[in-house]
Parts: C-alpha cells; sequence; structure tokens
C-alpha cells in the first residue's frame, strides 16, 4: 500500500475573492473552497467595510430558514479532524448557530444538527455530532457544548442539556470563534473563545463520516444576517486501497 507526501486534507477559506464585484451568486453552491447549503436560498455578499475578507450570509425569511456553510467529509479514524471558525450575526435573539461536526447534512433542506428549547436539548439526525449551539429558545441563553449520536445526547457530555461555555452570552455584531476537535477514538474537545468547554469521551463512532459545519438558522419569520471572517478544517487522508 502507497503512502504519499499528504496525509493531511484541509481547507482554509478568508472570502477574499467574492464572484464579482461585492456579492457571491444566490444560488452558489461553493463559496471559495466550501460548500453551502440552505433552506429556501438566502444570499451572499462580500463586506466591504471590514477588512481581511468577510463573508455576510442572509437567511431566508420564514421561520426555521438556516445556511449551512460545510466541507467535508472527514473520518476520525484517519487520524481526527478539526474545524475552527470565526463568525458573528445582527441578534442575540432571533438566530441559532451551531459550529462543529455532524455525519448527518441534508443537502437539500438541512437541519441544525442540535437544538436547545426552554430546557430541553435536542440531538437531530441520525448520525454522530459535536459542537457549540447557540439557541435563544432556551429559557436560559449561553453557549452550549453538544454532542450525541443516533437522536440521542452523548453520555460522557457533562451536561446533559449542553455545558455552558460561560464565556459570555452571544452580543450582536461581536466575534465568536469555535473550535471543535474530534480523535481517532471518536472523543471531542469543544471550545469557545480559547476555552475548552467540554472534553466528551467516545461520543461519536470514530469510524464514521463527519462534516465540518457551521449552521445560521432563524428563530423568527425574518431574514437574518450573519458574517463569517474565515473557515477552517482538516483531517486524516484515508491510505487504504
Amino acid at each position: 500500500m502507497g503512502i504519499g507526501s499528504f496525509g493531511r486534507i484541509r481547507v482554509f477559506e478568508d472570502f477574499l475573492a467574492p464572484d464579482t464585484d461585492a456579492t457571491w451568486s444566490t444560488s452558489a453552491q461553493r463559496l471559495g473552497l466550501i460548500g453551502q447549503v440552505s433552506v429556501n436560498e438566502g444570499s451572499f455578499a462580500h463586506t466591504i467595510d471590514e477588512p481581511g475578507g468577510v463573508l455576510a450570509c442572509t437567511t431566508d425569511v420564514g421561520d426555521n430558514d438556516n445556511i449551512a456553510l460545510y466541507a467535508g467529509p472527514f473520518k476520525p479514524a484517519d487520524g481526527g479532524c478539526v474545524i475552527e471558525a470565526r463568525f458573528k450575526c445582527n441578534s442575540a435573539t432571533l438566530l441559532a448557530i451551531f459550529c462543529g461536526f455532524s455525519e448527518t447534512l441534508d443537502a437539500t433542506t438541512p437541519v441544525c444538527p442540535a437544538e436547545y428549547s426552554t430546557t430541553t436539548l435536542t440531538i437531530n439526525g441520525s448520525g454522530g455530532m459535536a459542537g457549540m449551539l447557540w439557541d435563544p429558545d432556551g429559557t436560559a441563553d449561553d453557549w452550549r457544548a453538544v454532542a450525541g449520536d443516533a437522536a440521542a445526547v452523548a453520555t460522557d457530555l457533562t451536561t446533559s442539556t449542553g455545558t455552558l461555555s460561560d464565556q459570555g452570552d452571544l452580543v450582536a455584531d461581536e466575534w465568536d470563534i469555535v473550535r471543535v476537535e474530534i480523535d481517532v477514538n471518536g472523543d471531542a474537545k469543544i471550545y469557545h473563545d480559547g476555552k475548552l468547554v467540554d472534553d466528551v469521551a467516545k461520543c461519536v463512532t470514530a469510524g464514521d463520516i463527519q462534516y465540518a459545519c457551521l449552521v445560521f438558522e432563524n428563530r423568527s419569520a425574518a431574514a437574518r444576517v450573519a458574517e463569517v471572517d474565515y473557515f477552517y478544517a482538516d483531517g486524516g487522508r484515508d491510505w487504504t486501497v
């Protein structure tokens, strides 16, 4: 079995080159090096009053309409995988955000991998997932580390309703950074603004593929705007014949 020189698969998108002067196509399936899928489309624009390349994502106008930026798939068993993204949004109360990994990502009607409503954490989809979640539908708003598989919360998640970041609530138009690492055993380390929020043992099956994704989802019947500074993901290459 031959092994080449490039064992890591990496993508880093800094949003420096829109399709036209200030926009990406509304129906674009790719935004630079990463993919996107959305419910009822939405639109994308180049933020020109901030340096460094910033993508503005505007959701469609229906409640629960969303936009999912993604890369992959990656398989944790091949050497682990990582996602890191920096982003902000124009409302702290009307938009849910998930950043992390999800085995389930519908190519036409994506669903937020996890939701927190009142006092209940729900894991969506049939596959494994791990990441940070902000959902204003909860009784107490906070960033939460979440993980699970087969629509069930991971048993090793420190708090069954999502482990609180305690780094402060989401603030409109202020940047947040999320990083999620899944190792070769399926353990996940979940970070918010540089702090390790939870280290969840074997929350996903290491041999199952995972999409690195950043999801913005309406929590009201109106368009919402989220901005992304950068999106990074990497994983190991499968060298089997």
